[in-house]
């Protein structure tokens, strides 16, 4: 009998065990599930990461739910792949691997990138990096690093060989990098700094291409019909590949990017197989339905794009073009050149990754001062449109959204 009772004690202690440790798996398990990343900009100035399984329900709070970070040494221009976080601490001089763990930020390697700031990453296959970017505070020198993110190591750094400002352009923005077949092209403009808070930029839209790994010029090619091609990626895309590999970017000649609002916003591509600007593709979203500038382009498949236009009779300057609710989203069809705006209200915040792309739905991060702040789901073959999650409590800016596992 008592050693019945014994067996049975051990039995029951041996279950109780396993369901503790069944439990904490499984709760590891819904940790490293999450397939999305959150970022956002709080009423009293904080920002916040949040990690969730789905975007299509729910409620999440960052305050109670987010991890709070050091703006000084992350902020929203973070790339996120495979479940980290990468980002450029200038102050340090390192680019630095995060991951997020029970609500804390914590560093998993870094390597050294010093006078550097980022205006475009590209991915060379799944853990190889290639960051171009600016000396500062000069912003007058294209550079580059290729770095490996698996063990965090510098594989190779340098100038690129492309033109410096001259005349009077005393700086310089990279838009956009693409590789194709060992050519690498490149796609930027010059600025003039007229003062201390106002700058003016060409009228010209510059490609180099430069031979990969060597960061040599093979050529350089002009475009006049716009200004500003493509932005800083690490905000906001402005670039992608078709079925069909034919190469399209958005040039951003608005206020808000280019200052020279004269110009039209437009859509651009190079065909697959060439190596210079299309001269009979030119997209004119100033002049379509819009009839504003617009920063930001999503690639919904089919020849079809998001892209978030600005009201310009809402808002009245540079000074409220971020905090004055007055951006819409359109969907734009590239081969008939149409637009048409989406139901969905006036969204706030100049450049914001707000648009997720999963097989037939888009994920659009919408700032409302009317609604909240909602993720909604835009059914892409339908075009019924719906709210998901709402992110609430301490919000003031949903800055963007990001897949974490592919």
């Amino acid at each position: 009998m008592s050693f019945k009772f014994n067996r049975l004690q051990f039995l029951l202690l041996f279950f109780l065990f396993c369901g503790t440790a069944c439990t904490r798996k499984s709760s590891e398990g819904d940790t490293t599930a999450k397939k999305y990343s959150i970022y956002i900009l709080a009423k009293d100035g904080k920002e916040y990461l949040l990690q969730s399984k789905t975007l299509d329900k729910g409620l999440l709070m960052p305050e109670q739910e987010g991890a709070e970070l050091n703006s000084q040494e992350i902020t929203r221009s973070v790339i996120v792949k495979n479940g980290y976080y990468y980002h450029l601490n200038r102050k340090k001089g390192t680019f630095v691997k995060y991951k997020l763990s029970n609500r804390s930020l914590i560093e998993v390697g870094s390597v050294p990138l010093k006078d550097f700031s980022i205006e475009n990453f590209y991915w060379k296959g799944s853990d190889t990096l290639l960051l171009t970017g600016l000396n500062v505070p000069e912003s007058s020198q294209v550079k580059y690093a290729i770095v490996t993110t698996a063990k965090m190591g510098l594989i190779a750094e340098g100038n690129m060989d492309i033109p410096l400002p001259s005349g009077r352009f005393d700086n310089m923005s990279v838009g956009f990098v693409e590789l194709r077949n060992q050519k690498l092209f490149v796609g930027y403009t010059y600025h003039q700094q007229l003062s201390a808070s106002n700058y003016t930029t060409s009228d010209t839209t510059y490609i180099t291409t430069l031979n990969y790994p060597q960061m040599t010029a093979i050529k350089t090619d002009k475009d006049t019909r716009s200004t500003y091609p493509g932005g800083i990626n690490t905000i906001q895309p402005y670039a992608f590949n078709d079925e069909q590999h034919n190469y399209y970017f958005m040039t951003c000649p608005g206020i808000a990017l280019g200052n020279r609002p004269e110009l039209p916003t437009a859509i651009m591509r190079i065909k697959s197989g060439s190596d210079i600007p299309d001269e009979n593709y030119f997209f004119n979203l100033s002049t379509s339905a819009t009839h504003n500038h617009a920063y930001g382009m999503w690639y919904l498949g089919n020849n079809k794009v998001i892209i978030r236009s600005e009201r310009k009779d809402l808002f009245k300057g540079l000074g409220d073009h971020y905090s004055t609710p007055h951006f819409e989203f359109y969907v734009a069809d590239l081969i008939s050149k149409t637009t048409h705006k989406l139901d969905l209200p006036l969204d706030k915040g100049t450049r914001r990754q707000c648009v997720l792309i999963n097989k037939d739905m888009a994920y659009i991060s919408v700032n409302s001062s009317t609604e909240g702040n909602y993720i909604w789901i835009y059914h892409i073959k339908t075009g019924e449109l719906k709210k998901g999650m709402q992110l609430a409590g301490n919000t003031d800016f949903i800055m963007r959204i990001d897949e974490l596992t592919p």
